[in-house]
């Protein structure tokens, strides 16, 4: 093989499987559990995946697969890398001015996020090694995780159903109605194993003054930490305030993009536990110098996720090389987008998420029976392959 290789063809799947119960946030319901996938091979012949977000809108899968083969693949081609950040750089640079001509920052971001998971994959299967071995020779093989996404009001069912897959730590949905969700926060505290904690999830749902009256009907609760209490771009002073009142830590990140964005808000330090997303911004590239410099800040990487399988495979490895007491977040509802790849059950072991031995993130290609769910693809081949 080639020291410096170049992509020679790149795909794109959007999915979309039904789901018996919706799942419901603050801000909105998602009414099925969309996925869009990306497979990049080189000339060699060697592939790697990447997965790019798609929960929000509605409409998301088929518009990223869309935006991926007729506005950004084609800049992939440009040049030959010998190292994935290369592309992101590029990709980042050859969009910029679209991307604000047409306010699409986000979608553009997020195809960018997807193609540079996948060329890391790439790279580490290149190598013979796990994406987390590529990135970390020392990377660990198992990394802590918790149970997420569970509504307040289904904590009574699905934390135990949580715990008998083998989680010990829980991240629960608040945001509805107040009065009901701090009754039903107390129930959970209440009726908890000594082993548990209970982290909660606001989605961005409060006021700032409605923020600190949950921080003070909960001062006595052990929370593991308050995520998105307010608006992720709100004022840094309220962010502030809200630090200076909570006696348990804030988390947020997920809704962060840039290097400035994340260096201004580790050294302000109002977020104790910081959550991006490597399928919205970032990918591995953005996502690895994050968290390290989280980590070095003595600060808490705990990477948001809630996506479908090829994602969680990355953000696990992507954990793993980073290192830390930082926990893997596993949604808890069901999503056959994810457990196609592996199911939830047989990879936790000692309350923690087991990555794969396999070469990259372990993943060769979509399960068969995920072919039913298909509702677009698309496919760009180099100049020079037409």
């Amino acid at each position: 093989m080639n020291d410096r290789l170049r992509i020679a063809r790149i795909q794109g799947f959007a999915f979309r499987s039904p789901i018996a119960e919706p799942v419901q946030t603050s801000f909105g319901i998602m009414k099925d559990r969309p996925a869009a996938f990306v497979r990049i091979e080189d000339q060699d012949g060697c592939f790697g995946w990447g997965e790019i977000f798609a929960n929000w809108p509605a409409a998301a899968a088929e518009h990223r697969v869309n935006l991926l083969a007729r506005d950004v693949a084609p800049f992939a081609f440009e040049h030959a890398f010998s190292h994935p950040e290369q592309m992101f750089e590029l990709l980042t640079s050859r969009t910029e001015i679209v991307a604000l001509q047409s306010g699409e920052w986000g979608p553009f971001r997020q195809v960018i996020a997807g193609l540079d998971i996948a060329l890391w994959d790439l790279f580490a299967r290149r190598n013979g090694q796990t994406l987390r071995h590529y990135m970390n020779a020392e990377s660990p093989d198992v990394v802590p995780a918790y149970a997420s996404g569970i509504h307040i009001t289904d904590a009574e069912a699905l934390i135990p159903k949580s715990r008998e897959i083998g989680f010990s730590a829980f991240k629960v949905k608040v945001g509805f109605n107040m009065e009901d969700d701090l009754a039903l926060l107390e129930q959970a505290f209440d009726t908890k194993a000594a082993a548990d904690t209970i982290a909660a999830d606001a989605n961005q749902a409060w006021t700032e003054d409605a923020a600190l009256s949950f921080i003070t009907s909960t001062r006595g609760l052990p929370l593991e930490w308050l995520e998105e209490p307010v608006r992720a771009d709100a004022d840094p002073t309220a962010w502030a305030a809200l630090s200076r009142a909570s006696p348990y830590p804030l988390a947020g990140g997920e809704n962060l993009v840039g290097f400035d964005e994340f260096d201004s808000a580790v050294q302000r330090a109002h977020l104790r536990i910081f959550q991006p997303d490597i399928i919205k911004w970032g990918g591995i590239t953005g996502c690895l110098r994050v968290g390290q410099n989280v980590q070095a800040a003595g600060l808490r990487y705990c990477p948001h996720f809630l996506g479908g399988g090829i994602g969680l495979q990355a953000s696990a490895n992507l954990l793993a090389a980073v290192g830390g007491d930082g926990l893997l977040e596993i949604d808890a509802n069901p999503n056959p987008l994810r457990d196609a790849f592996g199911s939830v059950k047989t990879r936790i072991l000692d309350h923690g998420w087991r990555c794969s031995l396999e070469p990259g993130i372990g993943i060769v290609s979509v399960p068969e029976e995920l072919t039913k769910y298909e509702t677009h693809k698309a496919e760009v081949l180099s100049p020079m392959h037409l």
